[in-house]
C-alpha cells in the first residue's frame, strides 16, 4: 500500500487499495526542513559544499534531451526510461527528493522479481564509491537503501558521464509489488541527497551546464502519456504566457509562497499559509487545513473520512472550481479535474487533501497533469501555463 505523501515528518495512511497512489516526496526521515517562502534570485543553483561536485562530467554543451512520462493507474505515478551504464530503466521522477536509485542485482530474488535490475558488472563505466552508503526514508513508510557508485547515465540524450547511482540492496514491499517501477531519478536538490559520507548531486544538477537552456519540462497528460524535456521550452507543449515564480531551494526542494487561493470563483488571502513545492513524485495536492475545510465545506456531500483518510463525496456531486496562486496568476482546475478516483462504492477521493498540519504545501500530479511546468534551476524560478 503506498499513500500520498513521503514527507518523513508527516506519514498520511488510508486504504485504497484500488487508488494505487503514489507516495510522493523522498526526503528521508531525517530531513524535515522547515518551510521558508524567501524567494532567491541568484542566477545559478547553490549547492550546500558537502555535495560531491568533482566527479560528474559532461562532453557536449547545447544538447537537449525527452523523454516519455508513462502515467500507471490514475496518474498515481509517471514512469520514465532511463539508460544507465548501457542497461535501461523504468523510473519515477521525483522533484521532490535527490536521490537517483535502482533495483540491483545485489537484492535478493525474492525482491526483485518481476522487476529490470542494473548489474554493474555488465557496464563498463561503472565505477564504485568504496565505503560510501545511502539509506532513504518516505514518509508513507517506504524505504530503500544500499551501496553507491557511479556510472554514464542517460535521459532521452541528455547524458552525465559519471553520475551518482545507488544500488538498492534492501527494499520495502510497496516498491517490491509496483512491478512496474525500477526505482526513482530525484529532480530535487543535492542538499537533501542521502549518500554517506558525502552527498551527491542530482542529474539535473549535473547535467546543467551541458543543456541548451539550464532547465527540464514536465508536460504530464490525465490517462495519457506525457514527456519530460530536458534543456529547452518547447512552444508547441503549451499556450499564452508563462506565469514564473522565485524558488527558495534552501531546504532541497523547489519551492515558493502561495498566499492566495480561489473557490468557485471567489479569492481567498491566506496569509498564513505554508509554502509549497512543486512535487512530481505526490500525486495529489495538498494544502493547508483552512483550504481544504472552505473548499469541501461547500459540497454538501463532502466528508472526511476516516477510513479512507482523506475528504470523499458523492461521485455525482456539483464540484466547486478550485485555484492557487503562483506567481501573480491563478492556477485553476474545474470541478471535473478535483476527483482522483472513485472508491466503488458511490463516493470518489478528491484530489485536494489537507496535509495534516505538515511545514509545506505539496502541488503534486493532481495540479501539475492539468497545466504545463518549467523547472529552471539556472534562473531559480518555476513557471506555470496553459496546456496546448
Amino acid at each position: 500500500m503506498r499513500t500520498y505523501a513521503k514527507f518523513g515528518w508527516e506519514i498520511i495512511t488510508f486504504d485504497p487499495s484500488a487508488l494505487g497512489l503514489s507516495g510522493g516526496d523522498g526526503t528521508s526521515s531525517s530531513t524535515a526542513p522547515a518551510a521558508t517562502s524567501s524567494p532567491a534570485t541568484a542566477p545559478a543553483a547553490n549547492i550546500s559544499s558537502a555535495v560531491d561536485s568533482t566527479l560528474a562530467t559532461s562532453t557536449t554543451t547545447g544538447v537537449t534531451g525527452e523523454v516519455t512520462a508513462t502515467p500507471e493507474t490514475n496518474e498515481s505515478e509517471y514512469l520514465e526510461l532511463v539508460t544507465i551504464g548501457g542497461q535501461t530503466l523504468s523510473l519515477d521522477f521525483d522533484t521532490g527528493s535527490s536521490d537517483l536509485w535502482v533495483f540491483s542485482n545485489k537484492l535478493a530474488s525474492s525482491q526483485s522479481s518481476g522487476h529490470t535490475s542494473y548489474d554493474p558488472s555488465r557496464s563498463s563505466t561503472w565505477s564504485s564509491y568504496q565505503g560510501a552508503s545511502w539509506s532513504i526514508q518516505y514518509g508513507d513508510g517506504s524505504s530503500a537503501s544500499g551501496s553507491v557508485g557511479y556510472d554514464k547515465v542517460s535521459i532521452g540524450g541528455a547524458t552525465v558521464n559519471k553520475q551518482c547511482v545507488e544500488l538498492a540492496e534492501e527494499v520495502s514491499g510497496s516498491f517490491i509489488t509496483d512491478t512496474n517501477s525500477d526505482g526513482l531519478l530525484g529532480l530535487g536538490f543535492g542538499t537533501i541527497n542521502t549518500v554517506k559520507p558525502q552527498k551527491q548531486k542530482t542529474f539535473f544538477e549535473n547535467v546543467m551546464p551541458s543543456l541548451a537552456q539550464p532547465l527540464f519540462t514536465a508536460d504530464l497528460k490525465d490517462n495519457a502519456s506525457g514527456t519530460y524535456t530536458f534543456g529547452e521550452i518547447d512552444p508547441s507543449q503549451y499556450s499564452g504566457d508563462i506565469e514564473w515564480t522565485s524558488i527558495d531551494n534552501s531546504n532541497g526542494f523547489w519551492e515558493f509562497g502561495s498566499k492566495s487561493y480561489s473557490v468557485n470563483g471567489k479569492t481567498y488571502q491566506c496569509t498564513t499559509c505554508n509554502s509549497v513545492i512543486a512535487d512530481t513524485g505526490t500525486s495529489l495536492i495538498m494544502v493547508d487545513d483552512d483550504i481544504v475545510k472552505n473548499y469541501y465545506g461547500q459540497i454538501p456531500s463532502a466528508k472526511l473520512s476516516q477510513q479512507q483518510g482523506g475528504y470523499i463525496y458523492d461521485c455525482s456531486a456539483q464540484l466547486p472550481p478550485i485555484g492557487f496562486q503562483i506567481g501573480q496568476g491563478m492556477a485553476t482546475l474545474t470541478g471535473e479535474q478535483i476527483t482522483y478516483a472513485p472508491l466503488g462504492d458511490g463516493t470518489c477521493f478528491g484530489g485536494v487533501q489537507s496535509n495534516n498540519g505538515g511545514d509545506l504545501q505539496i502541488f503534486g500530479d493532481m495540479l501539475l497533469k492539468n497545466f504545463f511546468a518549467i523547472f529552471d534551476g539556472g534562473n531559480k524560478t518555476f513557471g506555470i501555463a496553459a496546456k496546448a
